[in-house]
């Protein structure tokens, strides 16, 4: 019931305005009707009351566009009013009271205390002075300006409680579209993080298959009796990069999914694998370390072993090397990891500009983890990478 009432109420704002002013003008009327005779017993003639009183709620049609001038008509009314005679009671304040609860609703505080103490001051020093029918005076003086301080606190108050409830609301719809947005940063950070898995894994196995299937396809002529060996290497390539690229694409199945792989993300305590994989391929690849090995976590162990599966693989693509070196050097809480190959100095061993995103990859990974990464031509010639990662992201 509640809601149709409301709902009737904002449908038709021009019938609850006549409503509203009806009611004020019949307490206005009650008032007068009820101030005909002073205490001395004097009568005080009823029709000033009455056309004051309707003066008044008239102009409390206009209270919403023009409320500093309602306030000002409805305050001449009732200051008028005392001076007649009529003693000034909340039924015959009854516009005012309404304007002033409107002023201070839809203005800012210091014009409603300005119009309050006006109003005041008007009808208390025309009460004093212009009273000729002896009425007490705290009925005259307390009593008008108690009336008309109620209804201003009252429209204050509402006001604030309005600008509160806009600025939770404010509040609320800037957390939902913050929630979103972050939700999207997410979700592109995820992909961006999934599409650098699969460059990584898709370009290493696939550089390795392609010098795997070229050097037996070298052998096939020459010496025969070595292409197996190469072969069963490249069978267990592809069949290494199966398993990968199912535990990468597994990434974006649903939590819930039992296919979903379990297999762990690789570290560097693979690189054994990795650099067996690299020699099957042609490339020695001599893994060292220096200081005390300390565990990493999964986050850094990842883009440890990433970086130095991109970067042998840019040496096996590009570089025109044999041989390839990674060296490990721990620290109290970083890990520096040197990449280097002894190519050729005119064949880099990374694309050409514009020619791929294996450097990019690897520079962003580093980053990701709170680490940095520089890659650069050795004056001896071959190329060489360096990481830097912390131990702990």
């Amino acid at each position: 019931m509640i809601t149709s009432v409301k709902r009737y109420v904002d449908d038709h704002p021009r019938i609850i305005e006549v409503i509203i002013i009806g009611q004020v003008f019949g307490l206005t009327l009650l008032g007068s009707a009820t101030s005909l005779r002073g205490p001395s017993g004097e009568a005080v003639s009823w029709w000033p009351g009455l056309l004051l009183g309707f003066v008044g709620s008239v102009a409390l049609w206009w209270r919403r566009s023009h409320p500093r001038t309602v306030v000002a008509v409805t305050a001449v009314c009732a200051n008028t009013a005392g001076a007649v005679g009529y003693l000034l009671t909340p039924l015959l304040l009854a516009p005012l009271m309404v304007a002033l609860y409107t002023l201070a609703l839809y203005t800012d505080r210091r014009t409603g205390r300005i119009a309050l103490l006006a109003v005041v001051a008007l009808l208390v020093t025309t009460a004093m002075t212009g009273d000729h029918y002896g009425h007490p005076w705290p009925l005259k003086t307390i009593g008008p300006a108690f009336w008309a301080v109620t209804p201003l606190a009252l429209g204050s108050a509402t006001r604030l409680r309005h600008a509160y409830l806009e600025a939770a609301q404010a509040r609320a719809d800037h957390a939902e579209r913050t929630r979103e947005e972050e939700a999207r940063y997410r979700v592109a950070e995820e992909r961006m993080r999934i599409a650098r898995e699969l460059h990584d894994v898709v370009a290493h196995h696939m550089a390795l298959a392609n010098a795997m299937a070229g050097t037996a396809a070298h052998l096939a002529r020459t010496h025969p009796d070595q292409v197996p060996p190469i072969l069963d290497d490249l069978a267990g390539t592809t069949s290494s990069a199966l398993r990968e690229l199912k535990a990468t694409v597994g990434l974006l199945r649903q939590a819930d999914d039992p296919d979903a792989p379990l297999e762990p993300a690789p570290g560097l305590g693979r690189l054994g694998d990795l650099t067996d994989a690299f020699a099957a391929a042609g490339l020695t690849v001599t893994v060292s370390a220096q200081g005390e090995e300390r565990p990493l976590s999964p986050g850094v162990d990842l883009t440890a072993y990433r970086i130095v599966q991109e970067a042998l693989t840019n040496v096996a693509k590009h570089a025109a090397a044999k041989t390839a070196r990674v060296l490990l050097a721990y620290t109290h809480d970083h890990v520096n990891i040197t990449i280097s190959d002894d190519g050729d100095a005119t064949a880099p061993a990374a694309p050409a500009p514009g020619g791929g995103f294996g450097l990019m990859g690897m520079r962003e990974r580093a980053q990701s983890a709170g680490g940095r990464l520089q890659a650069g031509y050795r004056p001896e010639g071959g190329f060489t990478v360096t990481a830097e990662l912390p131990i702990r992201t």
